[in-house]
């Protein structure tokens, strides 16, 4: 059932993030939003998702330097990448080495974003 899993958007970007909560919502999905790295290592630790989505792009510290903190307590939690830019090569290698389980331009349709969810999950329960 999609009210079981429960996800993070993390983002500042509050165009993007009010339609994929709508949307994911309105797929039965249970979401929280942090606006940026802080706020969203304090709700990992409070009531651990089951999925995160991660804006590379935030202001004080960004997706990686997020990553690398989340990293630090729980290394298989599922973490996609979510930004608007596929520039920077050296963070996505970075953040790939860091343990994501996949990347999203935000561009792209929300059911790729479902579809990619999905597929992370099922590989975090297989490896469990």
């Amino acid at each position: 059932m999609n009210n079981e899993i429960r996800i993070l958007l993390v983002d500042d970007d509050i165009d993007f993030v009010q339609p994929v909560e709508f949307w994911l919502k309105s797929k039965g999905y249970t979401v929280s939003i942090a606006p940026e790295g802080k706020s969203a290592i304090e709700l990992i630790k409070k009531k651990k998702p089951s999925i995160v989505f991660l804006d590379l792009r935030m202001p004080q510290m960004d997706g990686i330097e997020t990553l690398r903190n989340i990293r630090k307590f729980d290394k298989e939690l599922p973490v996609i990448i979510v930004t608007a830019l596929y520039t920077d090569e050296k963070k996505f290698a970075e953040a790939k080495k860091l343990g994501i389980s996949g990347f999203f331009p935000k561009k792209d349709d929300f059911a790729e974003l479902e579809n990619m969810m999905e597929t992370a999950l099922r590989t975090h329960r297989r490896m469990k």
